[in-house]
């Protein structure tokens, strides 16, 4: 999913989204990067900076955080 640090101000839907099991992402400001469950859009929402994002994502490719 590309996401534009502090401009992307909808929500984007993972590309890996399956059988309901969906986040969405934006920045809709260059600090924050926020995650929400697409299910529940109403309700909570996490916020990261963008390095914490970046770092998740790049553990994620990596598979450091797979079947763990």
């Amino acid at each position: 999913m590309a996401i534009a640090k502090g401009s992307t101000k909808t929500w984007t839907k993972s590309s890996y989204s399956a059988n309901g099991a969906c986040v969405e992402v934006r920045s809709a400001t260059p600090q924050v990067i926020s995650v929400r469950d697409s299910k529940a859009v109403a309700g909570p929402r996490l916020g990261f900076a963008p390095a914490a994002w970046t770092g998740f994502v790049d553990a994620l490719n990596g598979e450091a955080l797979r079947n763990s």
